[in-house]
């Protein structure tokens, strides 16, 4: 049963766009797919229609309702900060032992592909002592990276990248999301990573074609 962890160098990225659009191309062929995103923060809970979680059952063909936002998101908070300030804002903490026990029950009943989103950037911090690296390393998934255009992307990706690399994790796959309104050319930041990645590369333009990203999609899903 192939699973696949989808990080990214920062929030916003669009890794949940890729996880989305992934998914769908997993279904059109027919697969079975399962989503998690295990922590999300900046959710609303008068109006999950417009979260992270709610994008992805969408795309899993199932509605927004309680019981399905605790099965893709079960730790859910309000504040749009990194994690460990989200929770604490609740007087919460997170426990990465049960992030992972998690997502290892998720592992242990899908039958087909399962796929998990990570929470902002490769380090943002889960905990006081915990990063999402740490979440990362105890799953030992293969990974899809997400990156943006935007200036100083570059070396925000090459950062995490080398990071990933450090601690022996696989990248299966680093997609490049276009930064709306960015100075910096699409075509120019995917010529630059493939100086310094061997993972292959693909690119998602924000003017293009539902049919342009659905094929990108198809061949993400075809790498992995």
């Amino acid at each position: 049963m192939p699973a696949f962890f989808i990080t990214g160098s920062g929030t916003d990225v669009g890794k949940t766009f890729v996880v989305a659009g992934l998914t769908r191309a997993f279904r059109e062929q027919g697969r079975d797919v399962e989503v998690l995103k295990p922590i999300v923060s900046g959710f609303n809970p008068a109006d999950p229609s417009t979260s992270d979680p709610a994008m992805l059952l969408e795309a899993l063909g199932r509605p927004v309702s309680s019981e399905n936002l605790a099965l893709v998101s079960p730790l859910r908070f309000s504040a749009p900060l990194s994690p460990d300030m989200a929770a604490a804002a609740e007087g919460r903490a997170i426990d990465m032992a049960e992030v992972k026990a998690f997502c290892d029950e998720a592992l242990a009943r899908t039958t087909d592909v399962l796929l998990i989103e990570g929470v902002g950037g490769v380090m943002v911090p889960l905990n006081a002592a915990k990063t999402q690296l740490d979440l990362m390393r105890a799953l030992n998934l293969p990974l899809i990276f997400v990156g943006g255009s935007y200036l100083g992307a570059i070396s925000h990706s090459l950062t995490a990248l080398d990071v990933l690399r450090a601690n022996r994790l696989t990248v299966r796959a680093v997609v490049i999301s276009e930064t709306p309104d960015s100075s910096v050319g699409l075509d120019a930041t995917l010529a630059t990573l493939a100086n310094f990645t061997s993972a292959p590369l693909l690119a998602l333009a924000r003017n293009a074609s539902t049919a342009s990203n659905e094929a990108v999609f198809a061949r993400l899903a075809s790498l992995i």
